[in-house]
């Protein structure tokens, strides 16, 4: 078993007790998520740790390895980065209640199917840079889609009546939890910008890197298709808060496009090659 299968399921089981741990009180009728002091060391040596099954798993002897479940995993990582920089300017400890599971899952798909493929042409510093951006750029719309995903829940549950606490879900107390709608679409469209700048450098390194090995600007494969619609779905979304004031559900239905454009310009593509057709 190699290295970056333990670490994954090492953080894959870390972040699964963190989660229980924030969802346990919910379940006895609490209602406020707070990380504290212990669990926010905890989670900070959890990402370090998911971070080392990722080098261990995509850099083993000097070569560069990919598959699906390494991307994912990768996003989120990177997600969960991000979310660690920001919580510590913004009360945004509800969201862990989604991130800490998803973490727990793409780091499990990670240990779990461990097999990928050599990345050609690893020698390559305009490659490898052009890979890290693309991930980054990843990992931010990834959280991005999830927060969308808990905005959407959060929208409709102040839609409907109020409820008599003592027939209220664990689920409705997780949602209370949460922090404010409007504190989530700062964080959203922060995200939303960010990641979009670094989809904009993951276009033009990608461009580079293509004319360097193929002599091709735009490659028409899969990944630039679809990575160029996430691209112009992004664009869209922020040209359409500037110039209309774009919001709520609007905003929440294009980011969800465009991170599913994303999602099939590597992940779910990899993820029909590798697991469902069987092929590398």
């Amino acid at each position: 078993m190699s290295a970056g299968i333990v670490f994954h399921l090492l953080a894959a089981l870390a972040y699964a007790v963190l989660a229980l741990s924030l969802w346990r009180p919910l379940t006895r009728g609490g209602e406020q998520v707070s990380t504290g002091k212990v669990r926010r060391v905890c989670l900070a040596s959890t990402i370090v740790l998911h971070g080392i099954g990722l080098a261990q798993a995509i850099v083993p002897d000097h070569t560069l390895v990919l598959s699906w479940a390494l991307a994912l995993s990768a996003a989120v990582w990177l997600g969960m980065v991000v979310f660690w920089l920001e919580s510590l300017v913004m009360r945004i400890d509800g969201l862990l209640l989604i991130l800490l599971p998803a973490s727990a899952i793409a780091s499990a798909l990670a240990g779990l199917f461990p097999m990928g493929h050599v990345v050609a042409h690893a020698g390559s510093e305009w490659l490898r840079v052009h890979l890290l951006i693309a991930l980054t750029a990843y990992g931010l719309i990834t959280v991005a889609a999830l927060q969308a995903m808990l905005m959407t829940a959060l929208d409709r549950q102040l839609h409907r009546p109020v409820e008599p606490v003592a027939t209220r879900t664990t689920l409705n107390r997780a949602l209370d939890s949460m922090p404010p709608l409007l504190l989530q679409e700062v964080l959203l469209f922060r995200l939303i910008w960010i990641g979009f700048a670094v989809l904009t450098l993951t276009v033009i390194t990608g461009a580079i890197v293509s004319l360097r090995l193929t002599t091709d600007l735009v490659p028409m494969d899969h990944k630039t298709i679809f990575t160029l619609l996430s691209w112009l779905t992004f664009g869209g979304l922020l040209i359409g808060r500037y110039t209309r004031g774009w919001r709520g559900r609007i905003a929440l239905r294009w980011t969800l496009v465009g991170f599913a454009f994303l999602l099939l310009a590597y992940t779910g593509s990899r993820f029909v090659l590798d697991v469902i057709l069987q092929r590398g």
